[in-house]
């Protein structure tokens, strides 16, 4: 059969292993949310800064097919000012540790566009995140209009 200290051998490694799973930290699943409002706030506001602080250095913008940057993002948004929106955010799905996370959610934008033209969209979206000296920032945003 089993010798005494084989079993208990195994007993304290499935023990161990078990610990150091149940112990690995992870933050709060809000200060994503945050980070994604400020990101938001700052395209509503036409405010670069804000958006910039929400993001990492490298941060990319997968939207329907085009690849922006933070840059890019700027030009474009400029190109259609005057503009005001309102975001709603629904459906979240967050999975954070103490380094990363991501997230999926639904997004809905009203948009007006030169105080006249008026425009609805959904929107399917995912968000990666890291922390960076203690700071959660974004590094990826998809984008991708939901029918």
């Amino acid at each position: 059969m089993y010798k005494v200290p084989t079993l208990l051998g195994l007993i304290i490694g499935l023990g161990l292993l078990n610990a150091c799973q149940q112990s690995a930290p992870t933050d709060d699943p809000e200060k994503l949310k945050k980070v994604l409002q400020n990101y938001f706030d700052g395209i509503k506001n036409k405010d670069f800064k804000k958006m910039l602080g929400a993001t990492t250095d490298d941060f990319v913008l997968f939207e329907s097919g085009k690849v922006w940057n933070n840059d890019s993002a700027f030009k474009n948004m400029r190109k259609h000012m005057p503009y005001s929106v309102d975001y709603k955010f629904s459906n979240f799905r967050i999975n954070v540790d103490n380094l990363s996370g991501d997230m999926t959610y639904y997004n809905h934008a009203d948009f007006v566009f030169r105080d006249t033209v008026k425009e609805n969209i959904d929107w399917i979206e995912s968000a990666t995140f890291r922390k960076k000296d203690g700071a959660w920032k974004m590094n990826l945003l998809h984008v991708t209009e939901r029918r």
